[in-house]
């Protein structure tokens, strides 16, 4: 048996080289996105798996040359899929998996993070001590406990959002389709989304991207908002409209933006573009405003999440490969 892994970094190194060892099968790994163009490099290997942030392309095609060569899955070790066109693969006879839950805490625990940089106003304060400005004028904090921060998609990682902050003392209200019984001890559901937006201090969006959420907080969504209110948006960069955010930031509008997603990263995050000037206009625009923090979708780069990431796809794939059923399979 062996699997090919697509897109592997040096640190998910020790993770793979860990699993194949313990379950005796070879593994082999690229740094190549999957896409029509290097699809061929699967030929010959029983299991793949991916990792991406580009659109994988092609058409039906592709996903039946797979199966025609053999492969019973395609498994992506990221909770996102809709890089895959998960209908062709399926119609394929592929078994498409991913990993919903890979560690909540560490996406949860940026969000938590981005939340007390901007209520202390540290991203300014750090623009005047590099000034060799040492006043505080102007830059009064506010205590996690007297804000209400607004849930939107309290899955696993917003439940465990919602967990933190309340631990914190703020006063947490959530909007989602599903309400869970076991996060009424530390959250409060409103009806719609509009409640939400209305109430909440702190906006803090986890949601899957998809045709109902992609444009979720637009201009009308960013208006109904308190003007000294935050949004911090560790889920997927389509979920905001960043022309209406630049617009609304500018407006005064709302009081402050963390990202660590936003529309068009592929051509930007994890990579250098130093020296360079930045041909996206929107994100040139939000790192020059003082109440904007801006991290290239790191929220998942953990040291425990990185090895569920590997050990749970890997996992899945053996599963898979040996006519076992996964809860992760769509």
């Amino acid at each position: 048996m062996k699997i090919l892994m697509y897109s592997v970094r040096d640190d998910e190194q020790d993770a793979i080289q860990a699993w194949a060892a313990a379950h005796q099968i070879q593994v082999d790994t690229n740094d190549l996105e999957f896409h029509p163009e290097t699809a061929d490099l699967v030929k010959g290997y029983d299991g793949l798996v991916i990792q991406q942030r580009s659109p994988i392309g092609g058409d039906a095609s592709l996903y039946q040359s797979l199966a025609a060569a053999g492969l019973k899955q395609l498994t992506s070790r990221t909770a996102g899929v809709d890089t895959i066109d998960i209908p062709a693969a399926k119609a394929a006879g592929l078994v498409v998996t991913n990993v919903p839950a890979y560690s909540p805490n560490s996406v949860a625990e940026m969000s938590v993070a981005q939340t007390m940089r901007l209520i202390r106003n540290l991203e300014m304060f750090d623009q005047r001590i590099s000034q060799q400005n040492f006043q505080w004028a102007g830059l009064q904090a506010r205590e996690i406990r007297s804000l209400t921060v607004g849930i939107i998609g309290a899955g696993r990682i917003g439940g465990t959002a919602a967990r933190l902050f309340h631990g914190l003392g703020a006063k947490v209200i959530a909007y989602d389709v599903v309400r869970h019984p076991e996060l009424e001890d530390v959250l409060t559901y409103v009806d719609t989304k509009e409640d939400l937006l209305r109430q909440a201090d702190v906006v803090d969006l986890h949601v899957d991207l998809n045709e109902t959420s992609a444009g979720l907080i637009d201009a009308a969504a960013l208006k109904l908002m308190k003007t000294d209110a935050y949004i911090i948006n560790a889920s997927r960069g389509p979920v905001i409209v960043t022309d209406d955010l630049v617009a609304a930031l500018k407006a005064g509008e709302i009081a402050g933006f963390a990202l660590d997603t936003v529309e068009g990263e592929n051509a930007l995050f994890n990579q250098n573009h130093q020296g360079e000037v930045l041909q996206d206009t929107n994100v040139a625009q939000l790192m020059q405003m003082p109440n904007v923090i801006i991290t290239p979708h790191v929220g998942f780069y953990t040291n425990l999440a990185v090895k569920n990431m590997v050990d749970i796809s890997l996992d899945d794939v053996l599963a898979i490969l040996n006519g076992e059923t996964t809860a992760h399979a769509f």
